[in-house]
């Protein structure tokens, strides 16, 4: 009971409880239309859902501060590609979270004639910016730690080690470059040693999953890419769950 109650006082908790409950509201109304359930039980999830979001904004109110202050320590990263892909990610999600205020506001009637849909479609974008940048973030972290294995099994003489090894250097053999079987060899080695990785580095296999999870929300609202209530549900929840697994086990949170 004690973890429990830990966990739910923080915030960042409170607002992922929120957040897994609203999209399961989205699945669950999905699959009662599906499957003929009474109109009454459709109503109930949709209504369900509208305060939850409800919640998870006011839960929110205040947090483009913490984002600013966030983008302040990350802008002095020594690492000029994380530096760059976390502080944009900090400032867009913090005008997110301030248009997520506005409609917050609008709502709950503090704002009179607030234009919802233009506010909400301004802080999606601001929020799809963010999920590019943690892709970047997550394809950069995947990168290093494939140079890194594969000097590793190189320094051991490992003979796909050493091919992997030149491939993630950039070098080319002085003979027979363009042979496709050892092209096809060299491309086979870096997804063996890629998907070993993602294996072994559990927190940026999390950070990977839980963004590509999260891409298919704005994609769906801009009108970028449409998706099913119930694909967007899941997606949902399976991201929520993911990032309450981060709040509980820190590890698998990637740092900075």
């Amino acid at each position: 009971m004690e973890p429990f109650v830990k966990f739910t006082a923080q915030s960042p908790a409170k607002e992922k409880i929120y957040r897994t409950a609203q999209y399961t509201c989205t699945l669950l109304h999905h699959l009662a239309g599906t499957a003929g359930l009474s109109g009454d039980v459709a109503a109930l999830l949709k209504q369900l859902e509208t305060h939850l979001s409800m919640g998870r904004k006011m839960l929110r109110l205040g947090q483009s501060a913490d984002c600013v202050v966030a983008a302040r320590r990350t802008v002095h990263l020594s690492d000029p590609v994380l530096r760059l892909c976390l502080t944009v990610a900090q400032l867009n999600r913090a005008l997110y979270l301030a248009c997520d205020n506005l409609l917050w506001a609008g709502k709950v009637g503090l704002i009179a004639k607030l234009d919802s849909d233009k506010w909400s479609k301004r802080a999606f974008r601001f929020y799809l910016l963010v999920l590019l940048m943690g892709l970047a973030r997550d394809a950069y972290e995947v990168a290093l730690l494939v140079e890194r294995e594969a000097r590793a099994r190189g320094k051991r003489g490992g003979r796909s080690g050493g091919a992997v090894a030149e491939w993630a250097n950039g070098e080319e053999y002085s003979q027979g470059s363009g042979d496709p079987a050892r092209l096809g060899t060299r491309v086979r080695g870096c997804c063996a040693l890629t998907c070993h990785v993602m294996r072994t580095n559990h927190a940026v296999l999390l950070d990977l999953v839980k963004n590509l999870c999260d891409l298919v929300i704005p994609l769906d609202r801009l009108g970028l890419r449409r998706s099913s209530p119930g694909v967007v549900g899941l997606c949902g929840v399976i991201s929520s769950v993911l990032g309450i697994l981060q709040i509980t086990h820190p590890w698998l949170k990637l740092k900075p």
